[in-house]
């Protein structure tokens, strides 16, 4: 559309980035791991289209926007100022938050922890599951118990530096296998959230003979760029943080997002499957839930392997909520 922008702006300390377009009230996307602003390519023009103002930030750490040099700088508690400083950039008071992948704890959080700026929310592949209290174990404790011989993805992203040198030698090829392995398109693929002792993810990646319908050369050329422009660093200190988040968040322990809220998921996603528990929670934890979805044969790029029916569930929700 004629009146999209892309801005830069000061946001809680840091340069953030965004693709804005249309007019009306604000709706803010939030992309994943390893994704940017371009996930939501489909959904920008269609919700903008409905009567919104589309906010597409890139995530600290990707893209166009700062780049923290620490990692404890990519902690949960930064991306929520982040989405908070980047309404008041924006001069907005209020807004919908709507989150993919990683984006969707940053979206969940945001309302969590800013009621008052965060009006209602929705998530896509990851289900809101409460803070813990501080007497559970840690995150990678509990992980390292689930993987027993193998690493548990996040696990094996704790050491900097040792799957930013597995990604960065081709990023091309590694984002291909990584985002054809985790689709609704592969059948009887490998279990890529597991990596052997050892050994390399990409060790477990299988290839289409053919470009997916949902992801064109075009679409990858984008996301390689962007990728080979700001490196893996932050986007992967996203998860040598939970543990951090833990101890954070553990005054929140149990806490509900009483805001109306939605979550769509994939069947064959798997923190959709994996987070089967906390979905089971959700009258309790989203009290203020209109629809809970997981559409059948999804994988976990839903809004893009999925773009008609996510935009359909997200523009119902917007407006029923604004």
């Amino acid at each position: 559309m004629s009146d999209r922008q892309h801005r830069t702006f000061q946001a809680n300390g840091i340069r953030v980035h965004a693709v804005v377009e249309g007019a009306g009230p604000t709706v803010v996307l939030v992309h994943g791991f390893p994704e940017s602003w371009y996930s939501w390519r489909h959904q920008i023009p269609a919700i903008a289209a409905a009567g919104y103002r589309v906010v597409a930030v890139d995530v600290r750490g990707y893209g166009r926007s700062a780049k923290p040099s620490r990692v404890e700088d990519y902690r949960m508690l930064k991306h929520v100022g982040d989405m908070v400083g980047t309404l008041d950039a924006l001069d907005v008071d209020t807004a919908t938050i709507i989150g993919h992948d990683w984006g969707a704890p940053i979206a969940w959080h945001s309302a969590l922890l800013r009621p008052d700026r965060f009006t209602a929310v929705a998530g896509l592949s990851v289900p809101y599951a409460a803070p813990a209290p501080a007497t559970e174990p840690p995150p990678t404790a509990r992980m390292r118990a689930m993987a027993g011989d193998d690493e548990f993805y996040v696990e094996y992203f704790q050491q900097v530096g040792r799957a930013e040198a597995e990604i960065e030698a081709d990023v091309r090829s590694w984002l291909l296998g990584f985002y054809w392995c985790a689709s609704g398109d592969v059948v009887n693929g490998p279990n890529i959230s597991l990596v052997e002792r050892g050994r390399q993810l990409r060790d477990k990646f299988v290839f289409p003979e053919e470009m997916p319908h949902w992801l064109t050369e075009a679409d990858l050329d984008a996301y390689t760029r962007e990728f080979e422009y700001s490196g893996f660093f932050g986007p992967l200190s996203r998860y040598r943080n939970v543990d951090r988040d833990f101890a954070d968040l553990t005054a929140f322990a149990g806490a509900p997002i009483r805001q109306p809220s939605l979550f769509v998921g994939g069947s064959k996603d798997g923190p959709t499957v994996w987070g089967a528990p906390a979905i089971a929670r959700f009258p309790e934890t989203l009290p203020g839930l209109t629809r809970s979805v997981i559409l059948d044969g999804a994988g976990h790029w839903i809004q893009q392997e999925r773009p008609e029916e996510t935009n359909e569930l997200l523009i119902e929700f917007l407006r029923a909520v604004s």
